[in-house]
């Protein structure tokens, strides 16, 4: 592992799905429970499904999943799934990556850390609340708290926190845009959900590595 990123950063903003936790097996049940409570949609919310559209926007998930709904239907089924999800992840929890915490710990004693998400408003606080992750991290923002895309979040991170040289790590080609219009260095995680051919400054393949590489 190439260690000439020790010491560059002072700060680490990580995505929350497919870098820190993956959740997508109880999503797509939140997500079908919700399905169940209309009558307009006669379809199956697999886990593939749920993987195909992590790390867009929440608006744009179900204007993808879903658009021969109108309008007004699409609202709707976003609603329920939103406050589907919420309850059951609760309750159910999401998958961490092996050796999250010992990593956290190491991390936190070097750099400032962040999270920023395109989830909506209160998923970021169920990871944190669910498996007491509150005290790694000095902040979060997500697309459900303004609506601004992540490049956007990403920036008010580093702006609010007077980061001075941030690095954000990711697992879509979502993440590195967000990062790189956010003129924040990337690292992929590759162990996620998606693929990134190149623009990054480390590849990882396992959230441990991190303590290698930083």
């Amino acid at each position: 592992m190439d260690s000439s990123l020790k010491n560059k950063f002072d700060s680490i903003i990580f995505d929350l799905d497919g870098t820190l936790w993956d959740s997508t097996g109880n999503v797509a049940l939140a997500w079908q429970a919700a399905l169940n409570q209309v009558d307009y949609i006669d379809e199956v919310m697999t886990v593939e499904r749920v993987r195909s559209i992590t790390g867009m926007t929440y608006d744009a998930i179900f204007d993808k999943l879903f658009p021969n709904l109108d309008t007004a239907q699409r609202k709707e089924v976003q609603s329920l799934c939103a406050i589907s999800e919420l309850e059951i992840l609760y309750k159910k929890g999401g998958e961490l990556y092996p050796k999250l915490e010992e990593t956290l710990k190491y991390l936190q004693a070097k750099y400032k850390l962040y999270i920023v998400s395109n989830c909506q408003s209160g998923y970021i606080e169920v990871f944190l609340d669910l498996n007491n992750m509150h005290s790694y991290f000095l902040g979060h923002q997500c697309y459900g708290t303004k609506g601004n895309p992540k490049a956007d979040n990403i920036k008010d991170i580093v702006a609010d926190h007077q980061l001075k040289n941030p690095v954000y790590i990711g697992d879509t080609m979502g993440d590195y845009s967000a990062a790189s219009k956010a003129g924040v260095p990337f690292i992929f995680a590759s162990y996620g959900f998606g693929v990134v051919p190149d623009g990054m400054v480390a590849t990882i393949d396992s959230f441990e590595e991190l303590t290698e590489l930083l």
